[in-house]
C-alpha cells in the first residue's frame, strides 16, 4: 500500500524457519483456485486493516524456482482506506509500521529486509516513482 503522502506499511514478525524478526511488505498465499488479486486485498485487510480502490499488478515472479513451484503476484495498493485488521490467530504477535515509501527502500538497500517479495515490490516500485 502507498498513500497520497507516499507512505507505505510493513508488517513486522518472527520467522520461525530463521529464528528471527523480520520486516515485509503485506503478503500472504492462498488456495491455487484463488484469484491472485483477491488474495492480495485480503491479506492487507487482515493485516493492516487497509482496503484501497485503486490495485495496479506490479510483477509476477517465482521466489526460489530451483525448489519451488511457488508464484507470487505483487500489486501496488493506492487511494487507501483505513479499518481494523482482521488478524489470524498466527499473526497475534504481527506488528504494523507506517514509514516513507523511500525510508522502506532505504531498508532494503542497507539490507533489513530480506524477503525476496518485499524487496522486488519495493525496488520495482521505486524504479516506477523514481524513488
Amino acid at each position: 500500500p502507498v498513500d497520497d503522502e507516499g507512505n507505505t506499511w510493513l508488517v513486522g514478525q518472527y520467522r520461525y524457519t530463521l529464528n528471527e524478526f523480520h520486516w515485509e511488505i503485506p503478503e500472504g498465499g492462498g488456495p491455487l483456485d484463488e484469484y491472485p488479486l483477491l488474495a492480495a486485498q485480503r491479506e492487507l485487510k487482515e493485516e493492516t486493516g487497509i482496503t484501497a480502490k485503486k490495485w495496479t499488478s506490479l510483477l509476477r515472479m517465482n521466489p526460489s524456482n530451483s525448489v519451488s513451484d511457488e508464484e507470487c503476484v505483487i500489486y501496488l495498493a493506492e487511494d487507501l482506506e483505513y479499518g481494523e485488521s482482521l488478524l489470524e490467530e498466527t499473526e497475534a504477535d504481527l506488528k504494523v509500521k507506517k514509514l516513507p515509501l523511500a525510508e522502506a527502500i532505504d531498508m532494503v538497500m542497507r539490507g533489513h529486509i530480506r524477503d525476496s517479495m518485499s524487496m522486488i515490490g519495493l525496488l520495482m516500485l521505486a524504479r516506477m516513482r523514481g524513488v
